[in-house]
């Protein structure tokens, strides 16, 4: 029963005192168009995405930008015709002007994307941008998100702008495991401390994260974080720790286009860096694993046991800590467009979140490491082994 008690007191915690972290009406600030519209460069780094290119591309050639814009993208080594597929998409859709480039395999202590993002802003400065757009090959902007960053960095005074796509949910794991991402990651990074002055929390978004040049230099990105793994994270950290601002929030019209049609898919997604936000430490993966137990698998646990053994005090803890969970978990259901019915199933996703995370450990520990696009990383600073 104390155990319930502890696992309750936990979920009113967090619904009142980790920044409203269950909210979903973090979206982009206040925006004011420019009396001139500055310059942005827009890099894309990709490494066989011709698979999800012809949904993505023509969405940033097409960006109803007022001022100067041209695309970067990026051929980090793509054995699927991915820059070629780029050149023809240009020539069929016109649009912004769009370079091609190849950085050549990266050194070691690079991650494969970072290697290529860097180069793609070494293509950019040639321009000398005010801004840099970051974004994956996978994500579809809708015409007007350049101009709606833009106006909301300039009116904020923000160094970084950055919105979490909405992912891809039509398969029956997707729907159940994806939503849930995006709510553990604000849990983790709470959107509304992010963004505000002074605080310490810091996060982003990698598939579209806008970020004035200047302050790229001054932050040293990407080399100051060109180990990272979670890059987006590494990226906001590295722009707080030069004093820059950074903004954090749901995205409206920035979607992913990637499927993840089998629990396989979305396993491999998550087990992939899942170890390294835990910085390879074996004391927070048993913290972690621990914490999740606690928080999401006690409440139906203490139910059921409640109820079958004539504990009526366990029982109710329980059901009130699992109806608080749930409730917590409507929100991002329903921005998704999802059934709520989902949501008292959260314990279940968290439990496969939790073998997701012992997963990350036991491949990192196997020597396998995180990886991104057939590059695996076994440990910070490790040199990419191709698979």
């Amino acid at each position: 029963m104390w155990i319930t008690v502890v696992s309750l007191a936990a979920w009113c915690w967090l619904l009142l005192c980790q920044g409203f972290f269950w909210r979903t009406d973090v979206r982009l600030p206040p925006r004011r168009e420019p009396d001139a519209w500055p310059s942005v460069c827009v890099v894309v780094p990709a490494r066989d995405e011709a698979a999800v290119l012809p949904a993505s591309l023509p969405s940033l050639l097409a960006q109803d930008y007022p001022g100067r814009a041209e695309v970067f993208l990026v051929d980090d080594g793509s054995t699927d015709g991915t820059g070629e597929l780029a050149h023809e998409l240009s020539r069929r859709h016109g649009g912004l002007p769009l370079t091609v480039g190849s950085p050549g395999e990266p050194p070691a202590g690079w991650t494969g994307k970072l290697w290529a993002v860097r180069h793609g802003i070494g293509l950019a400065r040639a321009r000398d941008p005010e801004y840099l757009l970051l974004t994956d090959a996978d994500i579809a902007h809708a015409p007007d998100s350049l101009r709606e960053l833009v106006a909301a960095a300039g009116a904020g005074g923000f160094d970084v702008v950055s919105q979490m796509a909405r992912l891809r949910v039509e398969s029956l794991w997707e729907r159940l495991v994806v939503p849930a991402f995006v709510y553990f990651f604000a849990q983790l990074y709470p959107f509304r401390w992010i963004g505000r002055r002074g605080s310490r929390t810091a996060a982003a978004a990698g598939g579209c994260v806008l970020l004035r040049a200047d302050m790229a230099e001054r932050a040293r990105v990407p080399d100051a974080i060109r180990h990272a793994v979670i890059d987006d994270v590494a990226l906001a950290r590295a722009v707080k720790g030069a004093g820059g601002q950074v903004w954090l929030g749901l995205a409206e019209r920035v979607e992913s286009v990637r499927p993840y049609p089998r629990l396989h898919d979305l396993w491999r997604m998550v087990s992939r860096s899942a170890y390294a936000q835990l910085r390879h430490n074996p004391l927070l993966l048993l913290g972690t694993v621990a914490g999740l137990a606690l928080v999401y698998l006690v409440p139906p646990a203490a139910l059921v046991v409640g109820a079958a053994g004539g504990d009526a005090a366990t029982a109710v803890f329980g059901a009130v800590a699992w109806a608080v969970m749930a409730g917590t978990y409507v929100p991002m259901l329903r921005y998704y467009g999802q059934p709520l019915w989902l949501a008292p199933l959260l314990p279940f996703t968290a439990f496969l979140y939790l073998l997701m995370t012992v997963d990350s450990a036991v491949q990192h520990y196997r020597g396998r490491g995180a990886a991104w696009k057939g590059r695996t990383y076994a440990r910070p600073g490790a040199v990419p082994d191709e698979g």
